[in-house]
Parts: C-alpha cells; structure tokens; sequence
C-alpha cells in the first residue's frame, strides 16, 4: 500500500471510493443524496489535509482527511474521517492510515485526536480506534439516524499523541 496526498486528478476514483459509504448512511452524518463535487469538496476542503491509498495495482481503497477539531484554544486537537473501499476491508488499509494520520498529525504540531461523532454500530470502527488507544470519553444517546437500526448512538472518541 501506499499513502499519499490526494489530488485533483484523484476526483474520479476518489468520488467513486467515498460516494458508496455516503449513499450507505451507515457511518457518516451526511446527506445521502450528497452530489460527487459536494463529497470531493467536503472531503478535500481547504481547511483538511486529504490523503489517498493505493494498492500495489495503483487503486485507490482508502482515503482519509485530517483538520483541527476546534479554532483558537482547540486548535492542537486533531480530527479526522476514514474511508475504505468495501473490497479492501479487512487488509488492514484502516490501520495503516490511522497510523499515517497520527504520524501527520504530530508533524503538523496536534498533540490530541478526536472523534466527535463515531457510530457506536459501527463496531469495525469503533473496536479498531479503541485498539489503537482511543477512549470512549462520551457518549450521545440516539443521536444518529442510522437507515436500518433507527437511532444509535454516537460516540466521542479521544487520544494523545504525545508521549507521556
């Protein structure tokens, strides 16, 4: 695998990778009749640093963003969101960039990372954060419309990144 920035000339493979797990509405707060140029602008906003990965046969099946969780006096905690292709789960693509991002983020100064809004059926997810030393620091009741299992529950979900 290979993890590199995204790029504009990503938008195509980049759109098809994200579009399936909006349409889904499974792990993601967003509309699910979200367009291709709104995914890739909310994705790749200028405020995000966006990353693609590539299997050996230059396929695009992750992808992740990171930003600062909060302005001002919040702006050294790290957010990010992740992505990965349906045929790739299960190859450790989530934890390479999860490894990836922290890495980036501590380069880019983010001391913390946190989650806001982890959906606790997404137990893929939730179990793969935890192994890697994120706590589960809240949690709000039925807060997330999933399309299948009503209202679940989103978790808030923390770590440092400095060593202590």
């Amino acid at each position: 695998m290979k993890i590199r920035p995204a790029s504009a000339a990503d938008g195509d493979r980049l759109a098809a990778l994200l579009l399936p797990v909006i349409r889904a509405g499974e792990s993601y707060a967003l509309p699910r009749d979200m367009s291709a140029a709104a995914a890739l602008a909310y994705w790749c906003a200028p405020e995000k640093d966006a990353f693609v990965v590539e299997d050996d046969g230059g396929a695009i099946v992750g992808s992740y963003h990171l930003r600062a969780n909060q302005a001002g006096g919040g702006d050294h905690v790290a957010n990010a969101g992740y992505v990965v292709a349906g045929a790739a789960r299960g190859r450790g693509v989530a934890r390479a960039m999860a490894t990836h991002s922290f890495e980036h983020a501590r380069a880019r100064g983010f001391r913390a990372m946190q989650f806001n809004f982890v959906i606790a059926s997404n137990t893929r997810a939730v179990d793969l954060w935890q192994s890697l030393g994120f706590a589960i620091v809240g949690r709000l009741p039925g807060a997330f419309r999933h399309p299948a299992l009503g209202d679940v529950d989103a978790l808030v979900m923390f770590r440092s990144l400095v060593d202590r």
